[in-house]
């Protein structure tokens, strides 16, 4: 009864279907904006709220909820009208937008605190809500056109990433810089979050006015809302795990420096969170197995798509999060360009995004065969991690933006196919909850490929920069030095140096021969041996000597800070080789499993329709 009902929903008008496509797109570009928009604000934002100890809970927040909420969507989405869920996911970012905007105007507030921790509160509801687009723009599109013609559709979603994922930090500048002219009395930052509320509110008007209501095929069962808080809980601490400092909250206990000063419970943080996580999932599993209608059908694991697409989904994840997030470190620290430079050469790898998944998209709905596509990408993406891993001080800026390219281009045939290929191979009835975990497998490799490259890069450079020569007055602070290093590529540490040399030349030079003068001076820290000597030789020597002394040690301290700066760079590379190395093996590991995808003929029939043929 229920099918025939589902049949008989008036079909949609091609035009209805267009605007909605166009509707949902708008509110996943959107939510895709805002994991990028924020992040060229975020130094205006925690100085005018003062919470810089807290300045990267702001990204953090939003991905624990946003990875934590998807696999929610899928469920609901498989039991109720998905127009509903729909508009609620996009009314839930919205309402997420307009508090994180708001955050700090009315001062401290009762048992939140003051505009900071709001902030992050309120990005946490902003990324519950975008979790929920990410998700039901591949099931509303699932819920549209039938697996033949759903790539080329599903293709547009990586365009629309792409395209997100540039304007983001472009966006977020211009308007932290400039928007705060636009209304008296209103920082500009805030309307980093406020610009999502007028193109929010017009996909909410096309999805209201031209959605019909898309409810799913069978008979709805009420899900099972005690595995939700399992799943929740237990995916909360494995995100925050992942993304918590690893130089103060180690992996292994014993990992943490014998000189830090830091509490003996931070060296167990994050294994106290991996037990919970484990625990709780543990928890999770046997609940979902011995429940009807678990929020994740544990079915769905016996379908070998399933299990390789993810597979697959999850290292690519990995890999993707390399290039972004570790190649402008490379490009500021080695090739010292600047930040906004370092920022344009991700524009090539979201064009190569772009044009890959849209056409990836166009061609397997015209000829099909989306796992050659998807293993030909990763073979692109594989060669191109090679030249990534090869990088030196000696390469150019054009062959790094060249390199990234192709990244891009390899990388983008498996967003929307990885998906449609799951979609095309499950039961219709569960097609919510599996696409909702082809996007949280991918996140959850996102977020797990960062924080073991993280660790990689901090070993890499502590090891390297563990040898650097400093002066005695640095190396009272080493372990902190290194730690700053390590963050922030060594920036002001060679000046500094030099500095240090050019203070001990200067006030050589003036002390006119004084005997005592020179004795302290020849017993200072940070002067080098070398020039100890010297100084206790001339002591009673005419000031010409001293001058000439003098003189040498400011250009011994330039020589110090050339030296100690190409040291910095050497760290870098070597870590950056590393990292790129890493990327290589993740991306065998994708093409194995790529190969392991079944090649399904794409279905030429509409989800329901099939559903009741069956």
């Amino acid at each position: 009864m229920e099918n025939s009902q589902n049949l008989r929903q008036k079909p949609i008008a091609d035009r209805d279907r267009s605007l909605v496509l166009l509707a949902v797109l708008l509110a996943l570009f959107l939510a895709a904006l805002d994991q990028t928009i924020v992040s060229t604000a975020l130094p205006r934002i925690v100085t005018d709220l003062q919470g810089i100890k807290r300045y990267a809970w702001v990204a953090t927040a939003y991905l624990i909820t946003s990875t934590a909420f998807a696999p929610i969507y899928g469920k609901l989405a498989d039991t109720y009208s998905r127009k509903k869920i729909g508009t609620s996911a996009v009314l839930l970012f919205l309402l997420g937008s307009i508090l994180c905007g708001l955050s700090g105007e009315f001062g401290d507030l009762p048992i939140i605190g003051d505009g900071m921790n709001q902030l992050v509160l309120f990005r946490g509801i902003q990324g519950a809500g975008g979790g929920g687009i990410f998700a039901m723009t591949f099931i509303i599109i699932a819920s549209l056109y039938p697996p033949a013609e759903r790539g080329r559709y599903q293709g547009f979603v990586g365009a629309v990433w792409g395209i997100a994922s540039v304007l983001g930090p472009l966006m977020g500048g211009l308007l932290t810089d400039h928007a705060g002219n636009l209304i008296p009395g209103i920082e500009g930052w805030r309307w980093v979050f406020y610009v999502n509320i007028p193109f929010g509110v017009i996909a909410l008007w096309f999805m209201k006015n031209h959605m019909p209501s898309l409810k799913p095929p069978g008979k709805p069962t009420r899900p099972d809302f005690l595995t939700a808080i399992l799943l929740i809980s237990g995916l909360i601490p494995l995100v925050l795990a992942l993304q918590i400092d690893k130089q103060k909250y180690p992996w292994i206990p014993s990992m943490i420096a014998q000189e830090s000063s830091s509490p003996v419970w931070h060296s167990w943080l994050t294994s106290a969170l991996m037990v919970i996580t484990l625990l709780l999932l543990a928890l999770f599993i046997k609940r979902s197995r011995q429940s009807k209608s678990p929020v994740l059908d544990f079915r769905l694991f016996e379908n070998r798509v399933f299990r390789a697409a993810n597979l697959a989904s999850f290292f690519y994840g990995a890999s993707f999060m390399s290039v972004v997030i570790f190649l402008p470190l490379f490009l500021v620290n080695v090739l010292e360009v600047s930040a906004t430079r370092a920022g344009i050469v991700l524009i090539p790898f979201s064009f190569g995004i772009s044009l890959a998944a849209t056409l990836s998209g166009q061609l397997v709905s015209r000829y099909g065969h989306y796992r050659l596509q998807i293993f030909c990408g990763g073979l692109i993406f594989l060669f191109s991690s090679l030249l990534l891993a090869q990088m030196d001080s000696n390469t150019s800026y054009f062959a790094v933006m060249f390199y990234t390219t192709l990244c891009g281009i390899g990388v983008g045939p498996s967003l929307p196919l990885l998906t449609l290929a799951i979609q095309n191979a499950i039961d219709v009835r569960l097609i919510g909850q599996a696409t909702s975990a082809s996007q949280f497998f991918r996140q959850i490799g996102s977020a797990m490929g960062a924080a073991v490259m993280g660790t990689v890069l901090a070993t890499t450079l502590g090891i390297s920069f563990s040898t650097l020569e400093l002066p005695a007055s640095l190396e009272n602070e080493r372990t902190e030095s290194i730690r700053n290093i390590a963050a922030t590529g060594g920036s002001g540490l060679g000046e500094r140096i030099r500095e240090i040399y050019l203070n001990l030349g200067n006030e050589l030079e003036a002390t006119q021969s004084d005997s005592e003068s020179l004795r302290r001076l020849s017993s200072h820290p940070d002067m080098p041996d070398e020039f100890s000597a010297q100084i206790l030789e001339i002591r009673d020597s005419p000031g010409d000597n001293l001058s000439f002394v003098a003189e040498n040690l400011r250009s011994y301290g330039v020589n110090a800070s050339i030296q100690l700066n190409n040291n910095i760079k050497d760290g870098f590379t070597a870590a950056t080789r590393r990292i790129y190395s890493l990327t290589f093996i993740i991306l065998i590991l994708a093409s194995l499993a790529t190969l392991r995808i079944p090649e399904i003929p794409l279905r030429k029939t509409h989800d329901n329709a099939q559903h009741n043929e069956t």
